[in-house]
């Protein structure tokens, strides 16, 4: 009699212990009697998953990449079935190891690499767990893949932040007709700058406009580097670049006083010293990017098949407060930077 009672205990204990993981932390947050609404059911497959965030350095573009991202996987999983590690390298490469290899220490689901440091950096550590990337502009540039044709063929997809950049160079002529000489600014540091620098160069080199490279190894540089370049060019050029990004009071700094209009790759750069960009929303990006990591991680999505996705649509945008400075007309298709 006593082993029959045991047993009855043993399996309502193991009846109690199952309902609880089969439901995750979504039902204790719906105020109903053990079941959430249809709505939440549709979104979430009760599994909860750990991401491990690891972002280069702060500036507005990756934060919204960053900010994206949650916002997709939050609402695709579920609020409560999600959880992130998010982690800022502060712009260092030896940070950004840190942070990577305590996300696979803790065999965290997935991670999120912003930018391409991360990314290469996560590439490096871990060939079992799924990296999505995003604001990075070439993959097969930052991978150093041969045979390139749209997937990574590894553990690694994402999202790229390249707008077109034969329409930047245009943009640049439209706004700035009369410049002769431009320099193109960017980090030596991020392999995708200079891919970028070599794409308008090339678009340059199509209409007979001349150009010369600045570069600065890190932020300690650019200063003085900046100071030489508006002494020789009539304008400047300054693709997507993280390092540049977090240094824009630098450039406007020195730009402004100088008469040097600047074109940006991207609306965080033009937001802070340039006149003019072609720009994506790295937002969408981002929220792309947690859509593909729902993908991955709830329906199995093959990750190495996964092609690399692109901003749905490029706006045009301006800084009002550095255009009117430099008494620089911009046309009506052009809008404004919302600034702060």
């Amino acid at each position: 009699m006593k082993k029959k009672i045991v047993s009855i205990m043993m399996a309502a204990a193991m009846v109690l212990s199952l309902a609880a993981c089969g439901g995750g932390s979504g039902n204790e947050s719906s105020g109903s009697n053990g079941t959430d609404n249809e709505e939440e059911a549709g979104k979430s497959s009760g599994e909860s998953y750990t991401i491990g965030i690891c972002q280069l350095v702060q500036h507005d573009a990756l934060d919204a990449a960053t900010e994206g991202f949650k916002d997709a996987l939050t609402e695709l999983c579920g609020e409560g079935n999600v959880s992130f590690d998010e982690q800022n390298a502060q712009g260092e490469h030896n940070m950004c190891a840190t942070i990577v290899n305590q996300f696979v220490s803790d065999d965290v689901d997935l991670i999120l690499a912003n930018a391409t440091d991360p990314l290469t950096t996560a590439a490096s550590a871990t060939a079992e767990i799924p990296i999505i990337g995003t604001s990075v502009t070439d993959y097969a540039t930052a991978l150093q893949a041969e045979n390139w044709t749209g997937a990574t063929g590894i553990n690694v997809s994402g999202t790229s932040d390249l707008a077109p950049i034969d329409e930047q160079e245009a943009m640049l002529k439209e706004l700035l007709p009369d410049a002769k000489t431009i320099g193109i600014l960017y980090c030596s540091a991020e392999p995708n700058s200079k891919y970028q620098a070599e794409l308008f160069e090339k678009a340059l080199e199509e209409d007979d406009i001349e150009y010369k490279e600045y570069t600065a190894a890190d932020s300690n540089e650019i200063q003085s580097v900046v100071t030489s370049a508006v002494s020789e060019v009539d304008a400047i050029y300054i693709p997507t670049d993280n390092t540049m990004a977090a240094s824009t009071d630098i450039v406007k700094n020195v730009c402004v006083p100088a008469g040097i209009p600047v074109i940006a790759g991207e609306q965080g750069i033009c937001s802070g010293c340039g006149i003019a960009t072609l720009s994506i929303s790295y937002y969408d990006i981002g929220y792309k990017a947690g859509e593909m990591a729902y993908d991955v991680l709830a329906n199995g999505a093959d990750i190495s098949t996964m092609d690399i996705e692109f901003a749905p649509e490029v706006t045009k945008m301006y800084n009002k407060e550095i255009c009117e400075e430099l008494k620089i007309t911009v046309p009506e298709d052009y809008e404004a930077i919302e600034t702060k």
